[in-house]
């Protein structure tokens, strides 16, 4: 796999998972009954979906679906922590058996989308650089410049010939 690919699909799978963090916990929250949250507490939001998108780029293991469960996880817990820190309360009361089964569900699909994902844009682009590849032009081998040998002579050298004078003082003079 080229340093190309590698850095596409580490950046698709980065900015899928700050917006899978981002959106299931606002959709979480407000199914939950309580309203979108506005203000701090988006901002905070979209800095922990922001860092977590980036930990998906950068880490190596994120490039697994284990990996992914885990930083989808942890975006969730840390989402649902933040939005209650900043008084998001729920209109059913305290977190639901229904809505961690869901976050879980979730997470479990988003992560196997995104590292389903990720094997996809590898594979398109082995596949697109095995056919680009095969197609190059031809590379000149001779580096461009004067031609050293020539039957007749270059028309800078016959100017050049032309221009000098071969006369002299007289011999007897030159002593």
């Amino acid at each position: 796999m080229s340093a190309v690919a590698t850095t596409l699909a580490a950046r698709w799978r980065g900015a899928a998972t700050g917006v899978l963090t981002a959106t299931l916990s606002l959709v979480a929250h407000t199914a939950g009954g309580g309203a979108l949250p506005s203000g701090s507490a988006a901002a905070l939001l979209a800095i922990v979906a922001a860092t977590l998108g980036a930990l998906a780029a950068t880490m190596p293991s994120a490039a697994t679906a284990s990996g992914l469960f885990l930083l989808l996880t942890s975006g969730q817990v840390l989402g649902h922590f933040l939005l209650d820190a900043v008084g998001h309360q729920h209109a059913s009361g305290p977190t639901s058996t229904g809505m961690i089964v869901a976050h879980v569900a979730a997470v479990f699909a988003g992560a196997a989308l995104i590292a389903a994902a990720t094997r996809l844009i590898d594979a398109l682009s082995r596949a697109v650089h095995a056919v680009t590849a095969a197609v190059r032009p031809p590379v000149c081998t001779r580096p461009f410049g004067a031609v050293r040998s020539a039957d007749q002579p270059l028309r800078s050298a016959l100017a050049l010939a032309a221009s000098v004078s071969h006369r002299g003082p007289p011999v007897g003079r030159a002593r």
